[in-house]
């Protein structure tokens, strides 16, 4: 936090919808200021994605990624375009890169149903769902990025998880799993792996066991991955507070968003010991990008995120405050009646937005 108490904001739009969903995450954020006495904010936007890197030669400058080294915290866009690739034929991704440079170790993905919200799996709406999925960010077979090896007969990736990287992992979605509990939530906290095949998952859930010691008032428990996927499916409100791999997270997470109505309601954060990233799910979407259609739900939801780290990291009640206000606004715009063209419904980005923003006042 600066001299004059103000939260430093490192603004990084992205590529396809990234900026047009920014842009009302922003616009909320300048309303909760003025509405919440003790928060101020002040925000530095620069280039980064598949645009930056046609330009450039590079997804972010040194310039960008300073900036987000000396900021308080670092929201992002929607980054990447399928036709912008890099030499290997992989994408522009400088979401995982900012991973790797400032060591953002858990990925937090929640999953909430927001009221008025079509989800798939019957029964939700009146049981609801809550839960969240903290995937692993720099190891598993994502250490591998940029490393694997081809020849004419054969691909090979390599998986690789640490105990350094683990034990922080698991103490940190114990904390998480702690704080959902104190405020009312079951206190479950379940580490989904593949131990009865691998070695490396049999290690890996060890190290959650011996973690698990220091915080005897949760429940701590144990599913295999394929096991976990068909639950969650069946019965996701069952569920509070999942650890995993960085591979079985990036594919649980997605799937946790289709439940809670898509991808467009579905926020993250990437959060190491002292940065964090905060950004929507969702990906560029090029074939709707610039016609006004994209839900910036995820992307206005990721803001809450950010000021509750925020709050946490330097001890800011207001933020915090200003978190649940928002969230209460995303609440109770949906209940109203918006319906995004995400799924089925007439509102595009400035209705969402808007609605979410009169709540506010």
């Amino acid at each position: 936090m600066s001299a004059n108490n103000a939260f430093h904001i490192a603004v990084l739009p992205g590529d396809g919808i990234g900026p047009e969903v920014m842009a009302p995450a922003l616009d909320i954020l300048r309303r909760i200021e003025t509405l919440t006495p003790g928060l101020n904010l002040r925000f530095t936007e620069a280039p980064a994605g598949a645009n930056e890197y046609l330009a450039t030669g590079k997804s972010m400058s040194e310039k960008t990624i300073r900036l987000c080294e000396e900021a308080d915290a670092i929201l992002l866009g929607a980054c990447g375009l399928p036709s912008v690739r890099y030499p290997d034929n992989t994408e522009i991704m400088p979401q995982v890169e900012l991973r790797f440079i400032f060591d953002l170790y858990a990925g937090v993905r929640p999953c909430r149903l927001v009221p008025g919200v079509p989800s798939p799996i019957v029964g939700a709406d009146q049981k609801g769902i809550d839960l969240v999925v903290i995937r692993e960010s720099t190891e598993g077979l994502f250490a591998s990025m940029g490393k694997g090896v081809i020849t004419n007969d054969e691909a090979r990736e390599t998986w690789v998880l640490t105990r350094k990287t683990s034990q922080r992992l698991f103490d940190f979605s114990l904390k998480l799993t702690e704080q959902r509990r104190k405020r009312g939530k079951p206190g479950v906290l379940t580490c989904v792996d593949k131990a009865n095949v691998f070695k490396a998952f049999a290690w890996f859930r060890g190290i959650f066991d011996e973690r698990a010691k220091a915080f005897p008032n949760l429940k701590t428990s144990h599913l295999y991955v394929d096991a976990c996927s068909a639950m969650l499916v069946k019965r996701p409100w069952d569920f509070d507070v999942m650890v995993t791999e960085n591979m079985f997270g990036d594919i649980l997470s997605d799937l946790t968003a289709g439940l809670i109505g898509g991808m467009g309601m579905a926020p993250s954060a990437d959060i190491g010991d002292k940065h964090a990233v905060f950004q929507p799910c969702h990906g560029t979407a090029p074939d709707i990008m610039g016609q006004g259609k994209a839900n910036p739900a995820a992307m206005i939801l990721s803001v809450p995120l950010m000021l509750d780290w925020l709050a946490d990291k330097f001890d800011h009640a207001p933020a915090a405050g200003a978190a649940r206000k928002i969230e209460n606004a995303v609440d109770k715009a949906f209940q109203s009646g918006i319906r995004p063209m995400e799924f089925g419904g007439p509102d595009g980005t400035a209705a969402v937005a808007a609605a979410v923003m009169k709540v506010l006042g």
